[in-house]
């Protein structure tokens, strides 16, 4: 059975694809069949009345997250459609996102995302692009790191608080400048633990 909302600790969490822009050598899906128990591989990708009738039985949550074995921003419409039913009935949501949405979708989205997504927080996870394509293996090649950096910084200039994250692989160096670069676009920095 597909698994498109599930729950971990007060977040509820939307799987909305198994699509993804990158192959990140970390990534919980290549080395897990199962998240916090629950199985996210998809045999198909969600309508968003099937997504927003499933949060509809849940209870007890603290927020939304898009967040799933894919990039969210790959089911584009129906993230949007999602996000605007819960912003209108005042639920906090948050993106979790490799921040390559423009390249994806070949335009701009930063403020149609800002617009009805409280928190964005890109996956950082190297300080060079060279270093990003080692590790999450785009298929923008060279272009994604640049390219997740301006997506960051307009989403901020959009109004969405945004988090730059990076899984503790990262060196004291490079944590250090992954701060920095995170200050330039206007976002929040956060460490975070690789998922074994």
């Amino acid at each position: 059975m597909n698994t498109f909302v599930y729950k971990l600790s007060t977040s509820l969490y939307i799987n909305l694809t198994n699509r993804c822009s990158n192959d990140c050598v970390f990534c919980v899906r290549n080395l897990s069949d199962s998240l916090g128990g629950y199985d996210l591989r998809l045999s198909r990708e969600p309508l968003a009345s099937e997504v927003l009738n499933l949060i509809e039985k849940e209870r007890d949550y603290s927020e939304v997250v898009f967040c799933g074995y894919g990039e969210p921003t790959c089911c584009f419409d129906t993230l949007i459609v999602i996000a605007s039913a819960l912003k209108a009935q005042g639920v906090k949501t948050r993106l979790n996102t490799n921040g390559q949405a423009n390249l994806i979708l070949k335009r701009n989205v930063a403020k149609e995302l800002a617009s009805v997504i409280d928190i964005i927080s890109i996956s950082l996870n190297a300080v060079s692009a060279e270093k990003y394509q080692e590790v999450c293996k785009s298929e923008f090649g060279k272009d994604a790191f640049g390219a997740l950096l301006s997506f960051a910084k307009e989403c901020a200039e959009a109004g969405a608080k945004v988090i730059l994250s990076a899984v503790d692989i990262l060196s004291e160096e490079e944590i250090l400048s992954a701060k920095e670069i995170a200050k330039t676009a206007g976002a929040e920095f956060r460490l975070r633990a690789l998922i074994e």
